[in-house]
């Protein structure tokens, strides 16, 4: 064991009887107000919780990496030029948010929230040199990393975040987090979210009277082949023929012979594991030699901005059902839609509404909670924090499905998944002072699980 390991854990035991932790409620986000709110107006988490987890003394916490006794340094390793940039930038933006209203109501044990955001652009070497970066000991560092943006970065500093204690949170769904303490995966897999998409979808091909077929279609790397080994899976327990298999095959700007096999296929369902550009692409080519099935995919293989802002949006509203992991902007009246809708409104009302915000969202929920559980603790060391992660349930109040992340694989996978009409029509993106337009989405069904789902045992990792 290193020696700085050895050290923080001793230095832990000796000040935990001193530590402050009643004042943390587990599942809790907190106090939050608004800018927009009068003097002396409260929101619903202000009443429910008393300081947002402060501690009386913020000195009386045993500390390593990233904490001094004013700031909590957060990480943020994010795509912000990429093929995901205009995603990332407003999960990035709307995380920035909520860190905004944390600090503004006290901070978690005493301390303000800082962030330390780079650009991987989505390049692995990038990305891990960012990793590094942050992974720095002392104050220059950070506690842990509360956004990782990309499988394949993700991947490449796994192993290097064990060794550093380093806690991250990473913007991938792939199969491989569940059970990895240090790679804290957050909602549903790729792999758990294309078996619950293509049963779905499935069944409705089957209630209109026709036949389900299947074409696959992903893109080189963890998260194209997670995606499609759920779909090949959902197949196979369905007994789904599939009539083409693009796994891996979407690589590069000449998608012409992928096209002409996914035409030629006779498929009714198609289920993509691609970035938007790549989806609109295919898609787009595909319906124009008049191919007619049904799509979706995993997120975020549909963009609504790119998509139902393009010629094909007609289209996309005829033949695409959205999966996602979580509820669209403004898509139900539960405590965390309201907060989000209401501080990124009040703070940012020259933003255009995103579906995306409650990504971002999430994360916040996602690290004041562990934040709060090593407050309480007594320990904000970086292995602290890891350990108080798999101490707690997360109260996501309505954006998503609760989770833990204790136990073993099968247990712990989250299997609920949304799925979304999409509806041009509905496509009006208006900035967020207005308190009006839509993205296009309009919830179907979920949270759900497929019943194939439900009854199917992980031993691990799909890939």
């Amino acid at each position: 064991m290193k020696l700085k390991k050895i050290l923080a854990m001793l230095f832990a035991l000796s000040l935990v009887a001193a530590a402050c932790g009643g004042d943390s409620d587990d599942g809790d986000s907190g106090a939050e107000t608004t800018e927009a709110m009068e003097d002396g107006e409260t929101t619903e988490a202000m009443e429910d919780d008393d300081d947002g987890g402060a501690m009386e003394d913020p000195a009386e916490l045993a500390t390593d990496s990233g904490v001094t006794d004013e700031v909590i340094r957060l990480g943020i390793n994010a795509d912000l030029s990429g093929p995901f940039a205009s995603l990332v930038a407003e999960i990035v933006e709307a995380q920035t948010v909520y860190w905004e209203v944390v600090n503004e109501n006290g901070g978690i044990a005493g301390r303000m929230i800082e962030l330390e955001i780079l650009d991987s652009g989505y390049a692995t070497d990038k990305g891990i040199e960012n990793y590094q970066q942050l992974a720095q000991e002392g104050e220059e560092g950070v506690l842990m990393i509360s956004e990782n943006t990309g499988s394949p970065i993700t991947a490449a500093i796994a192993e290097d975040a064990e060794d550093d204690d380093m806690l991250v949170i990473p913007l991938s769904w792939a199969s491989l987090w569940p059970a990895n303490p240090n790679i804290l995966g957050k909602q549903s897999t790729y792999c758990a979210e294309s078996i619950n998409g293509v049963a779905w979808l499935a069944d409705r091909v089957v209630a209109d009277g026709g036949e389900a077929k299947l074409a696959i279609l992903s893109r080189p790397g963890e998260y194209g082949l997670d995606g499609a080994v759920g779909a090949a899976i959902a197949a196979e327990e369905l007994g789904i023929e599939v009539v083409y298999d693009g796994t891996d095959q979407v690589a590069g700007d000449d998608r012409t012979a992928v096209v002409s096999q996914l035409v030629d296929s006779g498929a009714t369902i198609v289920w993509t594991t691609l970035t938007g550009g790549e989806t609109l692409d295919i898609f787009g080519s595909a319906v124009s030699q008049g191919f007619e099935a049904l799509w979706s995919g995993n997120s975020p293989s549909f963009d609504f901005k790119v998509h139902l802002g393009s010629d094909f949006a007609a289209e996309f509203g005829q033949y695409w059902w959205h999966s996602t992991y979580q509820v669209a902007w403004n898509a139900n009246e539960e405590p965390g839609m309201k907060e989000m809708v209401s501080e990124m409104t009040a703070r940012r009302p020259d933003a255009t509404i995103s579906d995306v915000f409650a990504f971002g969202w999430i994360e916040g929920q996602l690290v004041q909670q562990i934040l709060e559980q090593a407050a309480s603790n007594g320990d904000m060391t970086r292995a602290g924090v890891v350990q108080a992660a798999s101490e707690i349930e997360v109260d996501f109040e309505g954006l998503a499905p609760n989770q833990s992340f204790f136990g073993e694989y099968n247990d712990i996978v989250v299997r609920e998944t949304y799925i979304f009409d999409v509806d041009e029509t509905q496509w009006d993106l208006q900035p967020l002072s207005a308190g009006t337009g839509g993205t296009g989405l309009v919830l179907e069904e979920g949270p759900f699980v497929s019943d194939v789902l439900a009854n199917y045992e992980f031993d691990g990792a799909c890939i």
